[in-house]
């Protein structure tokens, strides 16, 4: 079953304190493109983010991430922001071999998916996954598995969920000096029973703390995902090609 149709894939940031840090953080910034798996979530136009963060005793964490999106919106139903709720426990095998496990709900605010073509192309995007992730120095590989149709997604042809999706990336975060930092990423969406939304992606970020909670990032990301897949059904433009995009961060 071939669907013209957009993967909502939000993005969830990384979790990380350190020792002698509050443990209550938030975080606010502005991007240029919203991508998340390689996917834009906003036709390839800006967005609006935050969240929050909060390290509890003993290595476990609770958070809420939302951005602003459009890929809901442009299929003319309700859906213009989505929200991330997210809990798990991290720790340290040994020094430098740590590891994450947790829960990640996707929330996407007044979306009635399921209304979109008469109920013949999705279903409602709330999504549901389990993560896990292991680290060893500045490597972390990690893998997130659908316990529910995965933001929508449903072969309406055979009647058969995408439950049972699963995504696997490896990522590292290299100190450069002088405030500097290189993050390569590379990542393979599977998309259960969906025929053509399986994909793989790539990333290569620069970050620049600028200091006082301030940063600065630059990026080019990529797929090679089905082009009619994740083309925009607004214009028509693919979705996950390879471009570049800025953000400006705020932790505090």
């Amino acid at each position: 079953m071939a669907l013209a149709a957009t993967l909502a894939l939000t993005a969830l940031p990384s979790v990380s304190f350190a020792e002698d840090a509050s443990p209550l953080s938030f975080n606010l910034s502005v991007t240029s493109d919203y991508r998340y798996r390689g996917i834009s979530q906003t036709r390839l136009k800006p967005a609006l983010q935050g969240g929050a963060d909060y390290a509890l005793p003993g290595g476990f964490y609770i958070g809420a991430w939302a951005s602003t999106i459009k890929w809901i919106k442009d299929w003319d139903v309700k859906g213009p922001l989505e929200l991330d709720l997210y809990g798990g426990y991290k720790g340290e095998i040994q020094k430098d071999f740590g590891y994450d496990v947790g829960l990640l709900q996707y929330a996407y605010v007044g979306n009635k998916l399921a209304d979109v073509g008469g109920g013949g192309v999705f279903k409602n995007a709330n999504t549901t996954e389990i993560y896990g992730a292991l680290s060893y120095g500045p490597v972390t590989g990690k893998l997130s598995y659908a316990l529910t149709n995965l933001f929508g997604n449903y072969n309406f042809a055979t009647n058969e969920k995408s439950s049972g999706s699963w995504y696997l990336d490896l990522s590292g975060s290299f100190d450069l000096g002088s405030g500097f930092s290189v993050v390569p990423h590379v990542g393979y969406q599977k998309v259960a029973k969906i025929d053509n939304a399986s994909y793989s992606d790539y990333s290569l970020t620069l970050t620049k703390d600028l200091g006082s909670g301030f940063s600065v990032s630059g990026a080019i990301v990529g797929t090679d995902a089905d082009k009619l897949f994740y083309a925009s059904p607004v214009n028509g433009k693919f979705l996950g090609k390879t471009s570049g995009f800025v953000s400006v961060k705020y932790v505090f």
